[in-house]
């Protein structure tokens, strides 16, 4: 390929100096008005190819502009289309009669997406073009450089300029809202439960700083003081007493994911569990082994949300240690009394020794199941009856859309049985 691309201009170049020694020579030895008009013509052509260096897209300016739902500042989740819009301006006064542009969306770990559109320059030299991106996955997104080019009218010659306009943005997992799920308030149920949930998660008086306005909060709790100030609305924050713990943890095993589909719906699984306890006021953990080990402890505020969404933007299924051994790696930052939520395809007995290791460090587990056969071990039911005879939740999910349903259905518990 790239020896190709590297002779054609040279072929090319042969090509108009055997047209051009041919007028020549026709004018030198026919004559006449004839060869003389072939001969000027030739040149005012090879003039016009030649002054086309000078076109001005060697110094090209742009800026891109990425919107999403019409917003400037997009917040984008996985399957969502991004629309960009690309700002040219071609300094010079030579005519150009169109520009093409190409740029790649490259996506860190994965496959870069690339993207050709064309427009034709207006009385000042510059143009606007759109484009819309196909749903993006889950990821850390920044743009390459914007490769701008123009042929001559006949085709024959190419001049290409560039500019950088650097945009890069995140693309979150996929969540979907959870109206209520009881196993937060039951599944504190255990040997250390009066450590945590004894004591509940009450509001003092005690003013614990401020946050921003939430939909819902009451009038009593906004912060007027900060509100004027900021221009934004602001809502006191109390202390608490006591607060639920819970903590998710995300099974990572390479191993036990068939097809990467799978390990997207955990992903937005243990997303959608994370946001929802955040939202109920419980302190979430995040347990997540891969290469190494990365552990948060349980905490309630939205720079910790932060974090771990961040988190699982680049997360992959790269884990090399099971989960039972994962789990013994995070056994200092797992408070006892907490409800641990693990969220797996993996069934059998690896996921059931990894259920009795938090049982006996005085953790309640909880097993968010995907649905999707990995082995034999796991298609066989006897380990499911054998965690709803412990008394240890578990719940079955084949898609994210149906996750809400499932929770709020109560999945499978020993208590319901």
């Amino acid at each position: 390929m790239n020896s190709s691309h590297t002779h054609t201009p040279n072929v090319r170049w042969w090509v108009v100096a055997s047209i051009y020694l041919s007028a020549l020579v026709f004018l030198l030895f026919q004559g006449g008005k004839a060869s003389l008009m072939v001969f000027l013509i030739l040149n005012v052509l090879l003039l016009y190819l030649g002054l086309g260096r000078w076109s001005g897209i060697k110094r090209v300016q742009g800026e891109r502009r990425v919107m999403h739902n019409n917003s400037a500042s997009p917040s984008l989740t996985a399957g969502s289309r991004l629309e960009v819009q690309l700002r040219v301006k071609i300094p010079g006064y030579w005519p150009i009669p169109y520009v093409l542009l190409r740029e790649r969306l490259v996506r860190q770990g994965g496959k870069d997406l690339p993207f050709e559109v064309s427009f034709v320059p207006d009385f000042k030299r510059s143009g606007t073009v759109n484009y819309l991106t196909p749903p993006l996955q889950r990821g850390n997104y920044h743009f390459s450089q914007t490769l701008c080019s123009t042929k001559d009218i006949f085709g024959l010659i190419e001049h290409t300029g560039e500019f950088s306009s650097e945009d890069s943005f995140r693309v979150l997992p996929k969540t979907v809202a959870i109206r209520s799920w009881s196993q937060l308030r039951l599944g504190m149920r255990g040997p250390y439960s009066h450590t945590a949930a004894a004591r509940s998660s009450k509001e003092t008086t005690q003013i614990n700083g401020v946050r921003d306005y939430l939909y819902g909060d009451r009038l009593s709790r906004i912060h007027w003081n900060a509100t004027a100030r900021t221009g934004k609305w602001k809502s006191k924050e109390f202390e608490r007493e006591a607060m639920p713990r819970s903590i998710v943890v995300l099974d990572r095993s390479s191993v036990v994911y068939n097809r990467p589909e799978l390990f997207e719906l955990a992903v937005s699984t243990a997303a959608s569990l994370f946001d929802f306890g955040l939202r109920n006021e419980n302190a979430m953990g995040f347990v997540s082994v891969g290469l190494q080990p990365e552990l948060w402890e349980p905490r309630s505020t939205f720079d910790h949300r932060s974090d771990i969404m961040n988190h699982l933007v680049g997360v992959a299924s790269n884990a090399r240690l099971p989960l039972f051994q994962a789990l013994q790696q995070a056994d200092s930052s797992m408070p006892q009394g907490s409800l641990a939520i693990i969220v797996s395809p993996q069934g059998g007995e690896p996921v059931i020794r990894a259920m009795q290791l938090l049982d006996r460090k005085g953790l309640v587990p909880c097993l968010v199941y995907m649905d999707s056969t990995v082995d034999s071990a796991a298609a066989d039911e006897q380990w499911q009856q054998f965690i709803l005879r412990k008394g240890w939740s578990f719940y079955k999910v084949k898609s994210l859309q149906e996750l809400p349903a499932v929770l709020e259905g109560g999945g499978q518990r020993a208590y319901t049985v």
